[in-house]
């Protein structure tokens, strides 16, 4: 408990980033540094994830999580079960590869077990056929859902408003994949603050469906996804993107990763540009860390 009372923050840096063009439209951005808590469990993953570690810690259970090869939430789990000595098992997604991703090989080196599976079975994981299996092969667990998703990862999420709240921002935005700590934002958000998603993912024709489930009860309207800013889909990649990652960095010195927090940033600036908030606003964007996964990529492609 020690370890999740050092690392969950009660004041995290709030950077402004700056620019002419948005003193022009009257708007202000700044960026709240959640990659600045750990180079591993960094960004949203720790708060999605700490009511599971401590309820695992607490009934002296294993944890059982899912995830693909490049997987974030993978990464962080692996890193906090090996500090506190939790025993942890990933269903990974896809046939075991001829050689493991970089943040595969972490997870592994971390003490995490890897059971790889096909992508056709990987889709059958929330069948209760498939959870007795599960139940029968590895004994009692804490399951923790691909991303975090769930109410129980909701409630983590949530917590990160706490450390922007006294700030009166208009706009919060976060990238989305799973949509857990969106849900999370906008759960905790004030009354009259708008939340923007960004999503990571070509085709989330289930976003709405997914905030339902995540937000039972919960009647916020106050938030939106853009899909517009995927790059060609989750993990996708181009010169583009690359070229606004350098910089970026260049310009603000923060590095961004390629699967989320870059796309969002890319994002917003463009809708800066092309007038989508008003004179006045004062926008928040949520990095939500993930930097392990940029060592995937070739060397050389990023300036930082």
């Amino acid at each position: 408990m020690q370890l999740l009372q050092k690392l969950l923050p009660t004041i995290i840096n709030i950077q402004e980033i700056p620019n002419k063009s948005f003193i022009e439209k009257e708007v202000s951005l700044h960026m709240l540094r959640l990659d600045e808590i750990d180079p591993v469990v960094s960004g949203n993953k720790l708060f999605k994830l700490q009511n599971f570690i401590k309820e695992a810690l607490s009934s002296q259970k294993k944890i059982i999580t899912f995830g693909g090869a490049f997987s974030n939430h993978l990464a962080a789990t692996a890193a906090m079960c090996k500090e506190l000595q939790i025993e942890n098992i990933a269903i990974v997604r896809g046939e075991k590869p001829a050689s493991l991703s970089h943040t595969l090989k972490a997870c592994k080196k971390n003490g995490m077990q890897l059971e790889f599976i096909s992508r056709q079975a990987y889709r059958l994981i929330n069948q209760q056929d498939f959870l007795n299996e599960l139940q029968n092969k590895y004994g009692d667990h804490i399951l923790i859902p691909e991303g975090g998703f769930s109410t129980t990862g909701v409630e983590g999420a949530a917590g990160i408003a706490g450390l922007y709240r006294a700030y009166n921002f208009s706009h919060i935005c976060c990238a989305a994949g799973t949509a857990t700590t969106l849900a999370g934002l906008v759960k905790a958000s004030a009354p009259g603050q708008q939340i923007i998603g960004f999503s990571a993912l070509k085709n989330p024709d289930d976003f709405y469906d997914r905030m339902q489930l995540l937000l039972p009860g919960d009647d916020h309207k106050n938030y939106v996804l853009v899909k517009d800013y995927h790059f060609g889909g989750y993990a996708k990649t181009n010169k583009a993107l690359f070229d606004f990652m350098n910089s970026f960095f260049e310009e603000y010195k923060i590095p961004t990763d390629f699967i989320y927090t870059a796309k969002m940033m890319y994002g917003i600036f463009d809708l800066i540009e092309k007038d989508f908030f008003l004179p006045k606003s004062k926008i928040l964007c949520i990095h939500t860390g993930g930097l392990q996964g940029n060592l995937s990529l070739k060397k050389g492609m990023l300036n930082f």
